[in-house]
């Protein structure tokens, strides 16, 4: 009867020391949790069981191979400094480009204008047979033939200056021996000093430039 007894003691304490016992949990290795050098991704989750946990657990990273080491700081300062090295080297050779390109724009611009000017001048002496034409006929005289080409004489001019020809009209302004080529000196006591007062042969700019010197008469 006692060893009944003494038997169906221990077997309830048996059953309430199973019952102390905590269950068998799952762990879950949340993303944020994981430190360095783990081979568990961002996105993944691995459940392991409580005996498999230290097994499981993530190692760190070696420290010879962690980020941040003084050897792959001093391969981030050198690429830098390449870096910048090249950015200076393209800056240089951009600007030295820009200005290579202004002076060849300018060159050309010049070898067009003395390309033109060349031509121009040949054009002048057809423009002054056009006015010689137009002056010998009074206004009374003039037939519609003359009228027709005293239209294509404007016509002429008004497409000359579009592109740059202008008469100088020297009369009444002061001698420049970089405009004028004085062929008369005369005494005037009305004009003024050194006063252009006659143009013998229409002078004519190109944009900036001297086309033809206008021959003139100059008083004093």
């Amino acid at each position: 009867m006692a060893k009944g007894m003494n038997e169906m003691l221990r077997n309830l304490q048996a059953e309430k020391e199973l019952e102390s016992l905590p269950e068998e949990q799952d762990i879950k290795v949340e993303p944020d949790k994981v430190e360095a050098g783990s081979d568990v991704t961002i996105d993944e989750e691995e459940i392991v069981k409580p005996e498999d946990a230290e097994k499981k657990r993530p190692k760190p990273i070696p420290k010879k191979n962690r980020r941040g080491s003084k050897q792959l700081m001093a391969e981030l300062d050198e690429a830098k400094a390449l870096a910048d090295n090249n950015k200076e080297k393209y800056t240089r050779l951009l600007a030295e480009f820009d200005n290579m390109r202004t002076r060849n724009d300018k060159e050309n611009a010049k070898m067009f204008d003395y390309g033109a000017s060349d031509t121009l001048e040949k054009l002048l002496p057809v423009i002054d047979n056009f006015e010689r034409a137009l002056g010998s006929v009074t206004e009374e005289e003039k037939t519609p033939f003359e009228e027709g080409i005293e239209m294509i004489y404007k016509q002429l001019m008004e497409t000359l200056e579009k592109i740059g020809v202008e008469p100088m009209d020297a009369v009444g302004k002061e001698f420049d021996p970089n405009l004028h080529n004085a062929v008369i000196h005369v005494e005037d006591k009305e004009a003024g000093e050194n006063v252009v007062i006659e143009e013998m042969q229409k002078g004519y700019m190109y944009k900036d430039t001297v086309l033809r010197h206008s021959m003139v008469k100059v008083a004093n």
